[in-house]
């Protein structure tokens, strides 16, 4: 492989990132789970300031599940998730840090 069509896959794979994380809840959800190791659907419906329901809360960690931003574990009957590329985190701090 190509040193330019490595960097075109890494660009596609850091725009695509960003598509899926630009978005206000997954966005508070990245900043819920950047102070836990790992978190529930019910907690993290508790913690949002938007009042998410537990169904969209879902989709929203499904779809960051899907792109490899999050993991999931089941432990008996609760799911817990947990931030699986921790770039992911490292950006997103370096946003909130140029917001403040």
């Amino acid at each position: 492989m190509k040193v330019a069509q490595l960097h075109d896959l890494a660009l596609e794979d850091m725009a695509q990132t960003l598509k899926v994380i630009a978005h206000p809840v997954r966005l508070e959800i990245l900043l819920h789970l950047a102070d836990s190791t790992k978190i529930d659907v019910t907690t993290l419906c508790d913690k949002l300031s938007c009042g998410c329901e537990a169904s969209m809360m879902s989709h929203h960690l499904t779809k960051m599940k899907a792109h490899g931003i999050l993991t999931s574990v089941k432990e008996g009957k609760q799911v817990y998730y947990q931030v699986a590329r921790k770039e992911v985190l490292n950006l997103f701090q370096c946003m909130l840090k140029s917001n403040s």
